[in-house]
Order: C-alpha cells, then sequence, then structure tokens
C-alpha cells in the first residue's frame, strides 16, 4: 500500500469525491469551485460556481448536478453556466448544501448542514427525476456521507455529530427502518464523508482525524484503519480503471500548516475494489 497526491490542486476545503467516465469529480466548498481530475492525462479542470458548494454528481444525461448556498443547479460543463433547479431552505441564512450522491434508481440525495451547529435545524433531501424537491430524513445537524449496498435495498447515512453510520431500508426513494449500525463514537474525531467496496464494507474518512477507516455495516466493528498525512480528511471515494484506488479530499487546517493540506491524497494497493457510482436520471 501507498499514499500518494494526485493533481496540483490545493482546496482550502476538498469534499464530494465521485468517480465517472475515468476521471475524479469533486469540490471545493470555501473555493466555490468543482474541479475535475483526469488522472491519466494529468489534466484537471475547474469550474468556478460562485458560491459554497457542498457537492457534484453526474448526470446520465450529460453534465453535472451541484448543490450549495442556493439550492440544486445544474452545470454545464462546456461553459460552466448554471441553471437553477430549487433550494428547500431559502430562508435559512446559515445553512447550506453539504455532502449528497444519487442512489442506483437514478434520485439526487443531499443533506444540508447548520453552519453555526444549531441542533436538528438542518435535513437530508431528494432530488427527483422530475425536479422536484423532497425532504427524506431529519432533523440532523450535519448532513455527510451517503452510500448504497450493492443490491440497492439498504442506504447508509451519517449525520456527523450522532458520530455512527445509521442504516436504512430503500426503496423507490423511500428511507424506512431506521437502525444503527456502526458506532464511532470512541473516536476523538468526526465520520464525515463515505464510500462503500465491493465487499458491502464502509470507508469513512475521519474530520479532524488524519485518516480513513474501513467498517463493517455488519458486526459494526473496525477492519482497517490508514493514517493519512492530513489533519482534515473530509470525503473518500474509489476511482481508477478498476476501481482499486481510494480518493480521499483534504481541508486545510486552522492552525496546522501541513505540507499536503487541501490536496487530493490517493491510496493504491488497498487490495479491495469499489462499486461503480451512480448518476442522476433527471
Amino acid at each position: 500500500m501507498r499514499i500518494e497526491t494526485a493533481g496540483e490542486i490545493r482546496s482550502t476545503w476538498g469534499e464530494g469525491p465521485i468517480w465517472w467516465d475515468g476521471a475524479l469529480y469533486y469540490v471545493d466548498i470555501e473555493g466555490h469551485c468543482v474541479i475535475r481530475l483526469d488522472p491519466e492525462s494529468g489534466e484537471e479542470k475547474i469550474w468556478d460556481v460562485g458560491e459554497r458548494v457542498g457537492t457534484v454528481v453526474p448526470r446520465e444525461a450529460g453534465g453535472l448536478v451541484i448543490a450549495g448556498d442556493k439550492g440544486f443547479h445544474f452545470l454545464d460543463p462546456a461553459n460552466g453556466s448554471l441553471s437553477a433547479i430549487g433550494d428547500p431552505e431559502p430562508d435559512k441564512t446559515n445553512n447550506r448544501f453539504n455532502d449528497g450522491k444519487c442512489s442506483p434508481d437514478g434520485r439526487f440525495f443531499a443533506g444540508t448542514i447548520s453552519l453555526v451547529k444549531k441542533t436538528g435545524d438542518a435535513r437530508l433531501y431528494r432530488l427527483d427525476h422530475d425536479g422536484s424537491i423532497h425532504e427524506v430524513f431529519g432533523p440532523v445537524t450535519n448532513s455527510n456521507g451517503i452510500v448504497w449496498s450493492a443490491s440497492g435495498e439498504t442506504c447508509y447515512y451519517i449525520d456527523t455529530p450522532r458520530k455512527e453510520v445509521l442504516a436504512f431500508d430503500y426503496a423507490d426513494g423511500h428511507l424506512t427502518n431506521m437502525r444503527s449500525v456502526v458506532d464511532t463514537s470512541a473516536y476523538e474525531s468526526s465520520p464525515d464523508g463515505m464510500t462503500i467496496d465491493s465487499d458491502g464494507n464502509l470507508w469513512i474518512a475521519f474530520c479532524h482525524g488524519a485518516c480513513v477507516s474501513c467498517f463493517s455495516p455488519e458486526s459494526g466493528d473496525e477492519l482497517r484503519k490508514i493514517d493519512l498525512p492530513c489533519l482534515e480528511t473530509t470525503a473518500c471515494a474509489f476511482g481508477g480503471p478498476d476501481l482499486a484506488d481510494l480518493y480521499v479530499t483534504t481541508g486545510v487546517h486552522k492552525t496546522e500548516v501541513e505540507e499536503h493540506a487541501g490536496r487530493l491524497l490517493v491510496i493504491r494497493g488497498l487490495g479491495v475494489k469499489g462499486m461503480p457510482s451512480s448518476g442522476f436520471a433527471g
């Protein structure tokens, strides 16, 4: 196993990585931009979206969808233009969208975060194929990682201050039968972004924790822990031609000076592979 940097960009607060069509997409929340890295060529493309952007997902019909300060938008990669879809929290000036991903049936799930840490003031939302927006879970405080099992029948979700991974039965856009499957309360750091491997295990980046850890959602046990050279490890996603590389986004710590803070990291040689990402079907 080896840990390397990928690309040349240093984000203020990298987040939301997703592998799609031979490239890694991610965001710099505080830098107000969406980034695309082609690992083969080394080419990096940046789109300035003019607001804090919590996450980006591909659109199956072409283009991208983002969620940020002002709700959901389509992003045209050809010219960088935005087309508004909708904002479910227009009056909550202390909230913005944070992490999110698409379900296997092509719905975009993304949640908000209370920037002033007002407990229970945020929600998890669903963007449907017809452009309608629905609240699907709440109250939450800091909506974060969300992934689905290979069958698509189970959704795993993190509301960071709870320090646990919740599981739901999933069908037709609805989350039911909530239960806790991983307890991270023993960690001093906070569970942030999350991905899933082909064995069904969950990989979680720990903000303020300088690591990603792998957990079994069946037993709740930690199976592996990978220490990383940045305190602010924010999210992770499998990528590469065979989905065998784990990409990790990072942020710049408020006080600590770190050589690789804000860089995109890639962990090679883990011996596991990820699951293909889903795009937005609307």
